[in-house]
């Protein structure tokens, strides 16, 4: 089976690639993947295999049954949409929309996983058991695709046994693949804050509140929900990368805005940080003279790759690509909205190198000149196909 699906990837590639350049030339946002979506229906029907449009937006949900007696199911997940940035790549298949880019290799997830549809379709004379292809929406802005599409009964008839996903990774070459079992990337939650005052003349401070200098109390004291009320063992990120201060040189504004991003790999933490910087904000502000409105926005929880099925991978992976091609990872504070599948079942989540040998095509993920040596896709095909076809024994 091993050296089938092998020569299926190799077979297949050509197409494959052709399918990836098409989606990657015509990408679209999240919220707004129809055309993606089409294209990917349209595929699947021409191979005979049944699916079902539009779950929780432009999610597309296909099956695939195998031959030999088995309960067992499946889940094979890869994401669909682009991002808001114009791309600075020299390329004969380059976006063709202005300012929307496949800059997260949402485009090599896709065509990866109609590549593993095709070869799992295929060969299923030979496997038991039921395969769920799952082609998500808008994984890059909350509430996120996964959660939707599981809140419009994705997985109401037939719950998985597991599930895999996979993500391109710039930081190995093409051919090699990495994993990591327990906590792996971080929870997400956006902060909105408004500091408000009483804005007036820059000469006359006595006469306002000013929201400026109780913002940058502000920001100084929520450092220390990491450096002194974190557990140390327990990474956490707190960041404001937008403040808007509305005012001039001899102008108090009469408020200030504070956007940030606050992660870390523990939902028990997270409940108790989001208490604790709500009511340090609240204290501080209010002991300056000022009010606050101190929003958090909760997004994506920790992704958890459950040990037992992260440990098969890795064997299944070494096996098929070879020990040494197959890396141990490091956690990352990026998150992912595959989190809340694995919260719901068994989950593993890995990582596609896709950058050269030769240290080219190295650009992270969210840049203009983000792309990948296409030879990724014959493993992201391949290696999705093996997963399952392993798990379902």
């Amino acid at each position: 089976m091993k050296e089938l699906i092998r020569e299926l990837s190799e077979k297949y590639f050509e197409e494959i690639v052709s399918i990836r350049r098409h989606i990657h030339a015509h990408p679209e946002l999240s919220y707004k993947e129809k055309n993606t979506s089409t294209f990917v229906a349209k595929h699947l029907a021409e191979w005979g295999i049944p699916f079902t449009e539009n779950i929780g937006g432009y999610g597309v949900r296909a099956e695939i049954v195998g031959a030999l007696p088995s309960e067992k199911t499946i889940a094979l997940r890869g994401d669909m949409d682009a991002l808001p940035i114009l791309e600075d790549n020299d390329l004969p298949f380059k976006s063709t929309v202005d300012g929307v880019m496949h800059a997260c290799g949402h485009d090599v997830h896709t065509s990866s996983l109609l590549g593993a549809a095709k070869i799992l379709n295929e060969t299923k004379a030979q496997w038991g058991g039921f395969v769920t292809l799952v082609f998500q929406p808008a994984e890059e802005v909350l509430p996120g695709g996964a959660l939707l599409m599981m809140q419009d009964g994705l997985f109401e008839d037939k719950k998985p046994n597991g599930i895999f996903g996979q993500h391109v990774f710039p930081d190995l070459p093409a051919g090699k693949v990495g994993y990591r079992a327990g906590a792996y990337m971080a929870s997400t939650d956006e902060l909105y804050v408004t500091i408000i005052g009483k804005g007036g003349h820059g000469a006359k401070p006595d006469q306002c509140i000013d929201p400026i200098l109780i913002a940058s109390h502000l920001l100084i004291a929520l450092q220390q929900v990491v450096s002194r009320w974190s557990n140390p063992q327990m990474p956490t990120v707190l960041s404001f990368g937008k403040i808007i201060g509305n005012g001039a040189t001899n102008i108090i504004p009469n408020e200030v805005k504070l956007e940030g991003t606050f992660r870390t790999f523990s939902e028990s933490w997270r409940t108790t940080a989001h208490e604790k910087i709500i009511t340090l904000a609240k204290g501080l502000v209010e002991g300056m003279g000022g009010e606050v409105d101190f929003r958090i926005e909760r997004g994506y929880p920790v992704v958890y790759n459950n040990p037992e099925l992260t440990e098969r991978a890795i064997a299944q992976a070494k096996d098929y690509l070879g020990e040494e091609n197959v890396i141990d990872l490091d956690m990352r504070t990026t998150a992912e909205d595959f989190a809340y599948y694995s919260q719901q079942m068994p989950g593993c989540f890995y990582r596609l190198g896709t950058s050269n040998e030769d240290g080219t095509l190295t650009a992270p993920v969210h840049n203009s000149k983000f792309a990948v040596n296409e030879n990724a896709l014959k493993i992201g095909m391949g290696l999705l196909a093996w997963h399952a076809v392993q798990e379902l024994k």
